[in-house]
């Protein structure tokens, strides 16, 4: 077998280290927009300005003057609406950090896998056994648990960060729909190119930084959300899917870890059990679909 060919049995150590350190980049895109936003510059700036340097940052990685394959699609209208879900995951989620722990917005949206398994029935023709539907039942409750709706205020950015992970979801499964038509260099620009461009008109006034550190954070933005995504490349060109799927979930200790270094937030045990029950749920998700596709 080829050095690099990805294996069931073993993982190889770097492909684990791109894993890491795209969980522990991601955590700081997340936690630079919540800085941001509480410090008053709209979400929607800040989304606006990350999918802007990405582009970028897309372009001059692949050398887009020389590569047409970065322009070349088959479906224009399914690039702009996949660019709009990741930008509606993007927004919604920064939103939902104004009021939100990053712990508790990262939970909600490892809740992804259930969604993606229960909409890839209608939407791709994949239907979902009864075992996978168990382990959306399971997570949903986990996070109700989290929501705990009925017990006190219902925090108000909760709609929101599941909005994002539905978005999120929606722009998986168009991803998946997409991967055998578009090429891959396509697939990362206009992802950023998409929501820079169609959301610019609602951008109606820039925002000027108040500090030196707050402009700094708005550059690292499109960095950090550039490199993080490239990272996950590289570790998938090194391991398969399922040998990676325990660790993205190691995003939480990070998530948790800088919420409670930046800003003296720590969620409580209720958030934590839920946070547990979704996790549980996602990789029983993942180990299930892995074990059908060796069926098959």
């Amino acid at each position: 077998m080829s050095s690099t060919t990805p294996s069931q049995e073993a993982v190889p150590a770097a492909a684990i280290l791109y894993i890491f350190a795209a969980g522990i980049i991601f955590t700081c895109l997340d936690s630079s927009a919540k800085y941001l936003v509480l410090q008053g510059i709209p979400p929607a700036f800040v989304s606006w300005m990350r999918f802007v340097e990405h582009a970028v940052l897309v372009l001059i990685f692949f050398r887009g003057w020389r590569n047409p394959a970065l322009f070349r699609v088959k479906s224009i209208r399914f690039q702009l609406l996949r660019g709009l879900c990741l930008f509606g995951s993007t927004y919604f989620n920064f939103y939902a950090l104004q009021t939100m722990q990053l712990g508790e917005t990262i939970t909600i949206t490892f809740a992804a896998p259930m969604v993606i398994a229960a909409l890839a029935g209608p939407l791709l023709g994949e239907w979902a056994g009864w075992r996978r539907w168990a382990a959306i039942i399971v997570a949903f409750i986990g996070v109700l648990i989290i929501a705990r709706p009925g017990f006190g205020t219902l925090n108000p950015g909760l709609p929101y960060s599941i909005l994002a992970m539905l978005s999120y979801s929606l722009y998986v499964l168009l991803t998946r729909r997409m991967a055998a038509s578009e090429s891959p260099e396509s697939l990362i620009f206009f992802s950023a190119l998409a929501p820079a461009v169609l959301i610019s008109p609602a951008i109606t006034e820039a925002v000027i930084p108040q500090t030196p550190f707050q402009v700094l954070l708005l550059i690292l933005l499109g960095f950090f959300g550039g490199v993080g995504h490239y990272f996950i490349i590289l570790a998938y060109r090194r391991a398969t899917t399922a040998a990676l799927a325990p660790y993205p979930f190691l995003q939480i200790v990070w998530m948790l870890a800088f919420g409670y270094l930046f800003f003296g937030q720590f969620p409580d045990a209720y958030t934590l059990l839920g946070t547990v029950i979704v996790i549980g749920s996602g990789l029983y998700v993942v180990h299930r679909e892995h074990r059908l596709r060796m069926r098959s």
